[in-house]
């Protein structure tokens, strides 16, 4: 399959495959080929059809990010993520409230695969807001949190960072290196839906994402190979800095 040609501002577009099986998640997939590189696999998926569906999408020619988001004690997060990078995942989401610990031991496990695995630490969702954060017993902001959560991750030996569009010019400034994957990504006019801290994607790539997640907007669309081409032309017309 042939992806679209890079862009200026390096951003590259993720599908998110939300599907309750892998029927339906296969079947887009079909229909995206060749219209982009990078599909997620969610846990919604991921549990309905396990690591087949990450070999069913690299044999299809697709990069695959794993967004399981796991957070437990090190050894079994370690083990995991042994386990993911067999499967073929090219990026794997863990939580950075795990801790430094948790996230090293991850580190440390994807560095000795045999396949290359990206790391992405989790740090405040993009379904959360101040209060959220408060009634869980975080008094900072969402911005001040991601910020501590990133140091956090970088000096335990993971590479990339999730975090809502909000924080990326911040991230891109502080962590010039640091891969930055941004979901809450809703194309102008599009439903906002469960997400609260979102931006169009071409904000988001001008403040320095490397990868744009986009569900909805594609999957529930009634031509997603339109929806994915008109998010492709609002990227191609962000003027190089």
């Amino acid at each position: 399959m042939t992806p679209p040609s890079p862009l200026s501002h390096e951003a590259q577009l993720i599908v998110a495959l939300d599907f309750p099986a892998a029927e339906p998640a296969l079947a887009l997939a079909r229909r995206l080929s060749g219209h982009v590189r990078w599909l997620k696999v969610g846990l919604e998926l991921y549990l309905s059809a396990g690591n087949s569906i990450v070999r069913d999408l690299r044999d299809q020619g697709f990069s695959v990010f794993l967004d399981l988001k796991l957070h437990d004690i090190p050894n079994t997060v370690a083990g995991a993520v042994r386990s993911a990078s067999t499967a073929g995942a090219s990026m794997l989401t863990i939580h950075a409230l795990g801790g430094p610990a948790m996230m090293s031991a991850a580190a440390e496990a994807a560095a000795a695969a045999s396949e290359p695995l990206q790391l992405l630490a989790v740090s405040v969702l993009t379904s959360m807001d101040a209060s959220q954060l408060e009634a869980i017993g975080i008094s900072a902001s969402p911005a001040s949190q991601v910020q501590r959560l990133a140091r956090l991750a970088t000096a335990s030996g993971i590479s990339g960072l999730v975090a809502s569009p909000q924080e990326v010019a911040q991230l891109r400034h502080e962590f010039p290196a640091l891969t930055l994957v941004i979901p809450g990504i809703r194309p102008a006019g599009a439903a906002v839906g469960d997400q609260k801290r979102i931006a169009t994607p071409a904000q988001a790539a001008r403040d320095g994402a490397n990868f744009l997640v986009v569900g909805r907007p594609i999957t529930q669309a009634t031509d997603p190979v339109a929806a994915t081409r008109a998010i492709f032309s609002e990227l191609e017309a962000i003027q190089p800095a």
